[in-house]
């Protein structure tokens, strides 16, 4: 399987999500496109990975003798990094979510009345470092007074 050609196809198909998101117009029509040309698409893709490679029908391109990949230690999940399989479907895995999210913070600050050009910084940090992009529109919300009370819900 070439693994880099599918992370170069995954990571070039998630930023013209990401461009979509940050600069096309605010309308409901345009997320409902990222999400489902983007999230949904990206996730159909780790989960055409994930199934197979656990299952052993696809070789994930790793080393031969390393620790079997499991979910719940912290050398399984290594292992499961430790090749361009895993890696690959690993960043898949970051790519639909931080893009979902990206959806939702784009959806949740139009309905907030909050501006695309204060929403751009925050949708960059969410695409370079989720959380933090997460973290920092929840506080935006918070500091910018709309529904003070219900700033950090996600709603």
């Amino acid at each position: 399987m070439n693994w880099e050609m599918i992370f170069g196809a995954a990571n070039s198909w998630a930023l013209l999500g990401w461009t979509i998101l940050a600069f096309a117009p605010k309308r409901e029509t345009v997320l409902a496109y990222i999400f489902f040309g983007g999230s949904a698409l990206l996730a159909c893709l780790y989960a055409g990975l994930i199934i197979p490679l656990m299952a052993g029908w696809i070789s994930d391109g790793g080393p031969v003798g390393r620790p079997p990949a499991d979910f719940t230690q912290l050398s399984g999940v290594m292992a499961l990094f430790d090749s361009p399989g895993g890696a690959t479907i690993g960043w898949i895995h970051y790519l639909a979510f931080d893009l979902f999210v990206g959806i939702w913070i784009a959806r949740n600050a139009d309905a907030h009345a909050i501006s695309r050009w204060q929403q751009i910084p925050i949708l960059f940090f969410t695409l370079m470092a989720g959380p933090i992009g997460l973290l920092l529109y929840l506080l935006l919300r918070l500091i910018t007074g709309k529904n003070p009370d219900k700033a950090m819900l996600p709603s």
